[in-house]
This record gives C-alpha cells, sequence and structure tokens, in this order.
C-alpha cells in the first residue's frame, strides 16, 4: 500500500442496535469472540498500514480501554470528536488535521471486515493513484448483501459512480480520500455525503465494485442472524 494511514469511523452511537449498545459501542460488539473493530484493524495491518487514526465520542472510554488490552503491532492514535459528535464529514475532517499525510484509506467497522478484501482494496488503492482521484469508494451489488433489507446507493459504469439509473451498488464502509476535499474553514458536525454529492455533480466521483458477499451490522435482527453463521 502506498497508503500509510487508515480511519476508522466509530463515533456513532448505534442506536438501531439498543439496547446491546447502550453499554457497548458498536464497533465493540463481538461476533465469534473477535469484535467488529478488531476486525477491521487486522485487515488494516494485512494491507501493511502502520498508522491507524480512531475518531470516539459515544462511549469513548471503552475504545481506550480496548487497545490498551491488545498488543496491536502498529501505531493507533484515538482522535475524540470534542464535546459535539461530528458525524462523518466533520469527524474525517478533524482526525485528517492531526495528520501530515495527504491521502487516506477510512474504514467503517460496521462492515464485518475479513483478509478477503485485501486483493479488492489494492486494486482500488492502484486505481486511485494511476488515475490521480480524489476519492473512490468500494462498492457491492446488492444482489450480494447478506441484510437483503439494505437498497442499492449508487449506479456504476466504468468505475464512475451516478444516481442517475437503478442503484444497484451499495457503499461497504470502505474509501480512499484526498484531504484537499476537506474545505471547510472549521470543524463542525455535517455529513461525508456532501463531499460525495459535490463530486456527484462534477462526475468526479469514482467506485471499485468488490464480488465479495458482504456482510454489514445494520440492526439487531442481523446481529443475531450473524452470530449464528
Amino acid at each position: 500500500m502506498r497508503i500509510n494511514t487508515a480511519l476508522i469511523l466509530c463515533a456513532g452511537f448505534g442506536k438501531r442496535l439498543n439496547p446491546i449498545t447502550l453499554n457497548t459501542p458498536k464497533p465493540l460488539l463481538e461476533i465469534k469472540d473477535v469484535s467488529m473493530l478488531e476486525r477491521c484493524i487486522n485487515l488494516i495491518e494485512k494491507l501493511g498500514i502502520k498508522e491507524i487514526l480512531i475518531n470516539t465520542f459515544y462511549l469513548k472510554e471503552q475504545f481506550s480501554d480496548f487497545i490498551n488490552s491488545k498488543n496491536f503491532n502498529m501505531d493507533i492514535k484515538i482522535i475524540e470528536d470534542g464535546e459535539h459528535i461530528l458525524d462523518t464529514g466533520g469527524g474525517i475532517q478533524n482526525m485528517i488535521q492531526n495528520s501530515n499525510k495527504n491521502d487516506f484509506i477510512i474504514f467503517n467497522p460496521d462492515t464485518f471486515w475479513s483478509n478477503n478484501y485485501k486483493d479488492d482494496i489494492i486494486k482500488m488503492e492502484e486505481m486511485y493513484f494511476s488515475k490521480n482521484l480524489e476519492n473512490i469508494l468500494l462498492l457491492t451489488n446488492k444482489k450480494l448483501s447478506f441484510d437483503k433489507k439494505l437498497k442499492g446507493d449508487f449506479s456504476l459504469k466504468k468505475n464512475l459512480i451516478n444516481k442517475e439509473s437503478e442503484k444497484e451498488f451499495i457503499y461497504i464502509g470502505c474509501q480512499i480520500i484526498n484531504k484537499k476535499l476537506f474545505i471547510k474553514e472549521k470543524i463542525e458536525n455535517y455529513s461525508i455525503l456532501e463531499i460525495w454529492n459535490n463530486l456527484l455533480d462534477q462526475k468526479k466521483l469514482f467506485g471499485y465494485e468488490s464480488q465479495k458477499d458482504f456482510y454489514h451490522l445494520t440492526d439487531l435482527d442481523v446481529f443475531k442472524k450473524l452470530k449464528d453463521l
């Protein structure tokens, strides 16, 4: 990997998984004795990335305890959202201000990450740099989603994302982005969708299609089914 820093979004409340997320943040929920966050970190390690920034807000002290209890062979820093939750856009902007890097790979730990994604992510990164892109998202066809309730987010044609026709593709929680897209003068609560929609308007939002089955920790019902697999 040419990218040296990964960001993991861990600040959310996980309300769709209440009551189990009243005491445990969603990224620290375990399936087969391994937390969602640890699965994500293990994949990042397989990619050869040495630095991880994790943003926190809800039940934030549990993340420090988790990282301290493990012996991950990489530099992991926790960046707090602050007094108010920042959503995905603000949370990412807050993290990248704590780094001197320009390009970042960002993970959502709601996805059941495994080493099966390694090759897809490496190929997505190759496309990002070879085509001088500013943002690329990892997508999969909604037919490959374990949770059949999930609707498609985008259409994809020749790696260019649009919303114009049937939305057959789901964003599966991994993207590469350049810091120059974060132009807000102050860090505030906003969604990464603002940046994506701006790129969509310019026909500059790109996607890489994964053919892997997609498992996503959506709600209590899905959580129970994943534990029974």
